[in-house]
């Protein structure tokens, strides 16, 4: 376990409800501004917490909760699929998920990207996931000063996570520092 990768063994801080007001699914759709996806994607699913809130925010929807770890997969085949069916967990490598290309229309990481050994490559995998027009956004934590998340020398600057969506081919970039109080959010789209 690298210092840059969640411990699965802290799963149940993955699933504290404050995390929603922390990033509210809300105030993403506000600035992604997409109607009615059907099929959504998260890399990094971890417990499928915001996977969760994603599919109920998007009525009808599929999405696949993608993570490495088998025991994030394990509880969400536990504890989530159950009573949510249409959260699917996928078992992932970082930067290769096994989902057909153009699949989805929204693919998402939320505090992940700190977490990446391979920016680029894991950007260019969730583009090839979208449908021509599809909407990506990162969440991450903003690089300030805080009592929680991860080390402020592994977090980045909005500016520098659109930089590496326009290198994996995204356009529209857009990143906003100002709308959470602890994370930037950056959202592009996949050319048509």
């Amino acid at each position: 376990m690298t210092e840059k990768k969640f411990n699965p063994k802290k799963l149940k801080k993955l699933n504290n409800p404050e995390r929603l007001k922390d990033i509210p699914p809300e105030y993403i759709q506000s600035r992604i501004n997409l109607a009615n996806p059907k099929v959504l994607v998260e890399i990094g699913a971890g417990t499928a917490f915001f996977s969760k809130a994603f599919q109920e925010m998007y009525t009808g929807s599929v999405i696949y909760a993608c993570d490495l770890s088998q025991i994030m997969l394990d509880w969400i085949e536990e504890n989530i699929t159950p009573e949510n069916p249409d959260v699917i967990p996928v078992k992932t490598e970082e930067s290769a998920l096994p989902l057909d290309d153009g699949l989805a229309d929204l693919v998402f990481t939320i505090n992940l990207h700190h977490e990446l050994e391979d920016h680029l490559a894991v950007l260019k995998e969730a583009n090839r996931l979208l449908k021509p027009g599809g909407t990506f956004f990162v969440a991450d934590w903003l690089k300030k000063e805080m009592d929680e998340g991860p080390p402020q020398n592994i977090r980045f600057l909005s500016s520098e996570a659109a930089d590496q969506l326009t290198q994996a081919g995204f356009e529209k970039v857009r990143a906003y520092d100002d709308g959470m109080p602890k994370h930037f959010l950056v959202v592009g789209k996949k050319p048509k």
